[in-house]
């Protein structure tokens, strides 16, 4: 009982530190410039919306780790890679935008950010257990 308390609390720590993180990054990221402001609008809620996806991942992990069925953790893991490259992309765009790269190069990988967080939230909802 205690572990599993713990373990809740744990998560909302982890949920509540990961949105703390998230709006500053996106904060300071909106301050750089405003002839980007669209793109960096378009990063904001990408971000939002894989830290969103984030939190349902770390709840769903939490479960399928305590049913110790390796079935499930395989598709978990599988699930979770696909958020990985979410992520990384949103890096990459955070990037372009940081070193002024020009706005197709920047629109290109938001497009890119776009579709593989369709891919992850995709392969989070195919997940037998959430």
């Amino acid at each position: 009982m205690l572990i599993s308390v713990l373990g809740v609390i744990v998560i909302i720590i982890m949920v509540v530190a990961a949105a703390y993180v998230g709006f500053s990054v996106v904060s300071s990221s909106l301050t750089g410039g405003i002839s980007s402001g669209t793109q960096y609008d378009e990063l904001a809620t990408l971000k939002s919306n894989c830290s969103s996806l984030e939190a349902q991942f770390n709840i769903t992990g939490t479960k399928i780790y305590a049913m110790q069925n390796i079935t499930l953790e395989r598709e978990f893991v599988n699930a979770q890679v696909e958020l990985i490259k979410v992520q990384n992309d949103l890096d990459s765009v955070e990037s372009a935008l940081a070193s002024g790269q020009p706005a197709s190069e920047v629109d290109k990988r938001i497009q890119q950010s776009k579709e593989d967080l369709k891919i992850a939230q995709q392969a989070y909802n195919s997940l037998s257990v959430k």
